[in-house]
């Protein structure tokens, strides 16, 4: 019996163990598209997926002190509540985030960059919207203003920090400006009239 109950408890120590280490199968040093400069700043490079919010976690659990996050060349997301969620905890965590001049951004990763308390741009980057798509082959622009497809998108924005009048502005205008299978660069004037910036 003692036998019996030694080798649960080993199994159980050895699962929890598991567990610990590999949530969802990622490894606690897996960053997944983070990747560190210093103590202070974090680079994110790479399409966003389902595995970022883990990702993240894991990365601040280990530099705690990361106050800036540097874009490169994000071209979106495969999943946009992990994004959401992953963001919402970077802007709560105070990190700003920066798009050096040879940065390229779309779709999704353009709500990551908005979780910044602070964003700034450097000339040369560029930011791209579109329209969203929801797999059965409707598009945002099919449902209409008010509807409550739109709202999680617009809930976001109120939650890294902007008033529901910016909120919805933007998020009509990015549905609208091109569709999901398009993409439309953002002029600098775009970029200053929905208040992109907040240096």
């Amino acid at each position: 019996m003692n036998k019996v109950i030694k080798a649960f408890t080993l199994i159980l120590i050895t699962s929890q163990l598991f567990t610990a280490c590999n949530k969802g199968g990622i490894d606690d040093d897996d960053y997944g598209i983070f990747y560190y400069q210093d103590e202070a700043t974090v680079i994110i490079d790479g399409l966003i997926d389902s595995d970022l919010p883990t990702y993240w976690s894991n990365y601040i659990s280990d530099f705690p002190n990361t106050e800036l996050m540097i874009m490169k060349d994000c071209p979106g997301s495969t999943d946009d509540i992990a994004n959401w969620e992953a963001a919402k905890e970077i802007h709560e965590q105070g990190v700003s985030i920066h798009l050096p001049s040879d940065a390229i951004i779309a779709s999704g990763a353009v709500d990551l960059f908005l979780a910044g308390v602070n964003r700034t741009r450097e000339a040369g980057s560029k930011i791209g919207v579109h329209s969203w798509e929801d797999g059965n082959g409707n598009q945002a622009t099919d449902y209409p203003v008010g509807h409550e497809e739109h709202q999680g998108a617009i809930d976001y924005y109120i939650d890294v920090g902007f008033s529901k009048e910016d909120a919805e502005a933007f998020y009509y205008f990015t549905i609208n400006i091109a569709s999901f299978d398009d993409i439309h660069w953002m002029t600098d004037e775009e970029i200053e009239q929905y208040n992109l910036l907040n240096p």
